[in-house]
């Protein structure tokens, strides 16, 4: 994590020649490309750059050594102006291996930068990558420029006081690109040192050798006379990018993850309830246990469960016992969570769900990025079990989306689906730390005492068609709970049709009732009427809202709208989308935001879409736009 405080300073529009770099590490799983990725974007963060990180990294717990499935990869999109994408081009690759280099340099610009480490592209290697020449001797990569450097080599000759084996000097490496890539953007490398002080505080050689890999690093590039190769070659200098504007403040990096288990912790406490969160491990959504069973601090328990379905009883159970029952999981995960929903939305008890989705179906894509659950989000449980929906469109917005999310829980009595992806989960930016009294509070009460003028109903409503909380405990409300169909008001077991027919109604129209709490969908971009809009939900934003803006700075008629409640849906979308000439979806997934809309509005939306486990690149969306628009 990096924070740093912004000073007030007049607003002002970005300085002419604001400008972006893209710079992506690529090696094997076990080079520590994450780990680099990481520290440079912290040290990117204390540089006062905007900016947006895309972790891209296997599925496999340690894939076999030098492969093409075993590449790892992090990308980095900083500059002086707003960054919203991690990218589309890298302006720099630094490649680690032969498998590195070729999974990731067709993405380069033309004219970008590769870094090579030289000494790791023997025969060996070069088979396990499927070369039958050496990419770095035969030309294939003039278009680039090309500085081949024998990194391993070197970090061996830096860590070699130190008295390491060949194979634990070799996990200095990334520490030496680091340095190399700290002096290429002319960063500080003390907040790294003492980063790794700390994290190796009781191995201190390891500490010393890996300071030192990252020193001999920076040091190459300030002594060495580096040149590149290529179409464009020449001498490579420190190339500095200037602080981005932003509001007065103190800033931190943060991921989605970190970002969304903030955001739960901040709800509970605008509640005014304890937290109980219910887990299991998955793939992308584990780590939002891993956050919250730092923050017991703040009235959070958390719970490792046995199996998917234990984790959301068990915060079922908790939200029954006067907690705010928290689960989350993936899309496998969420599929056996399935029936406990319908538990939840039975007895009416709040339950925030958080979906972090993934590639599927079943296992499918454990690592990368889709959008493929809305369907299951919407509609994915027996009988009519209507739940709200929300999407967070940014690692930021997770924060705000998680508050949202216990909001509506507690005020409806209802479980709530929080929709994020593997992007946003893993993904990095800026976020402004709010100041927390600038945060509604709704604090939730309990029935504490029988009515004095009738029975106890368990089941009646107040003016959103919320039931009574009640801890179980409390003298004279005993009351009965369960999954069997209640009987209106009085909670008892009532298996009569028109009492099922009144309760399937009551619940419908509770969860279309959130729609009056929600407010107006607004315009992310543009105006009401344009030719084309381009609508979106989730992590789709970034893309969708650069590709707009650059349209209408062209002159193009075109507006972005970005739907946060997928369900219910804003009481004003449909007069909106009505308002336009041609609507586009873009979507990872077959067309499901797609299909919602034109059933609730019928309108004729047209589906993008795009389920390679990647996210849409600004081009691609832009190239649509022209398309729709010629």
């Amino acid at each position: 994590m990096a924070t740093a405080v912004k000073q007030e300073e007049p607003n002002s529009p970005h300085p002419d020649g604001a400008e972006n770099v893209v710079v992506r590490f690529a090696g094997d799983s076990g080079d520590g490309m994450q780990l680099t990725g990481g520290q440079f974007t912290l040290s990117t963060a204390l540089a006062g750059n905007d900016l947006a990180t895309f972790p891209d990294f296997p599925a496999e717990i340690r894939a076999p050594q030098g492969t093409l499935f075993g590449v790892s990869a992090f990308q980095i999109n900083f500059g002086s102006r707003a960054i919203e994408t991690a990218g589309d081009q890298p302006d720099v690759l630094i490649a680690m291996n032969p498998a590195a280099l070729k999974t990731n340099v067709q993405a380069v610009r033309a004219g970008g930068l590769v870094i090579a480490d030289e000494g790791e592209f023997g025969k060996r290697n070069l088979d396990k990558a499927h070369y039958e020449t050496n990419p770095l001797e035969d030309g294939s990569l003039a278009k680039w420029q090309l500085l081949k450097l024998n990194i391993s080599q070197l970090t061996l000759d830096a860590v070699k006081p130190f008295g390491l084996g060949n194979k634990e000097a070799l996990r200095c490496k990334n520490m030496w690109t680091l340095g190399l890539a700290l002096w290429m953007f002319e960063r500080d490398r003390e907040p790294i040192i003492q980063w790794l002080k700390s994290k190796f505080a009781k191995l201190p050689d390891i500490a010393e050798a890996n300071i030192a890999a990252l020193n001999a690093g920076h040091a190459y590039g300030e002594t060495a006379e580096i040149s590149g190769d290529g179409l464009g070659g020449g001498h490579i200098t420190p190339h500095k990018v200037d602080r981005a504007p932003a509001d007065a403040g103190t800033y931190r990096t943060v991921t989605g993850a970190e970002s969304l288990s903030l955001g739960l912790v901040a709800g509970a406490q605008l509640a005014g309830l304890p937290m109980f969160f219910g887990g299991y491990p998955i793939t992308p959504a584990s780590a939002i246990l891993h956050h919250l069973s730092r923050l017991k601090e703040f009235g959070v328990t958390t719970f490792q469960a046995e199996d998917e379905i234990a984790a959301i009883c068990a915060a079922i159970g908790a939200s029954y016992a006067g907690l705010l029952g928290i689960t989350s999981s993936s899309g496998p995960g969420i599929a056996l969570k399935g029936e406990a929903m319908g538990l939840a939305i039975m007895t009416e008890l709040p339950l925030v769900i958080v979906n972090s989705q993934r590639g599927g179906p079943s296992t499918g894509l454990p690592t990368k990025t889709e959008q493929s659950d809305l369907y299951q989000a919407v509609y994915g449980r027996n009988g009519d079990a209507p739940m709200p929906v929300i999407a967070a469109r940014s690692p930021e917005d997770a924060f705000y989306c998680a508050i949202e999310a216990v909001r509506i829980a507690v005020q409806y009595m209802t479980p709530v689906m929080l929709l994020t992806d593997g992007y946003i989960a893993n993904a990095a930016e800026p976020w402004k730390i709010p100041d927390v009294d600038t945060l509604e509070r709704f604090p939730v009460s309990f029935m504490t005492e029988k009515p004095d003028d009738g029975p106890l109903l368990p089941y009646s409503r107040d003016e959103n068609l919320k039931r009574p909380w009640i801890k179980p405990g409390t003298q004279g409300l005993m009351h009965r709970i369960g999954g069997i169909e209640k009987g209106v008001d009085t909670g008892h077991i009532e298996y009569g049709p028109a009492n099922h027919q009144t309760m399937t109604e009551i619940r419908r129209d509770k969860i279309l009732g959130v729609a009056d709490s929600i407010g107006d969908q607004d315009l992310a971009y543009g105006k009401a009427g344009a030719k084309l809009a381009v609508v979106g939900w989730g992590s789709t934003y970034g893309p969708i809202h650069q590709a707009v803006a650059r349209a209408g700075a062209a002159g193009e008629d075109v507006a972005h709208v970005h739907i946060r409640n997928i369900w219910p849906l804003p009481k004003n979308l449909g007069e909106l989308l009505k308002s336009f000439d041609r609507i586009i979806v873009p979507e990872m997934n077959t067309g499901q935001l797609k299909t919602i809309l034109r059933d609730q509005y019928l309108v004729d939306a047209k589906p993008v879409n795009k389920v390679s486990g990647q996210p849409f690149t600004i081009a691609e969306i832009a190239a649509v736009i022209e398309e729709n628009l010629s």
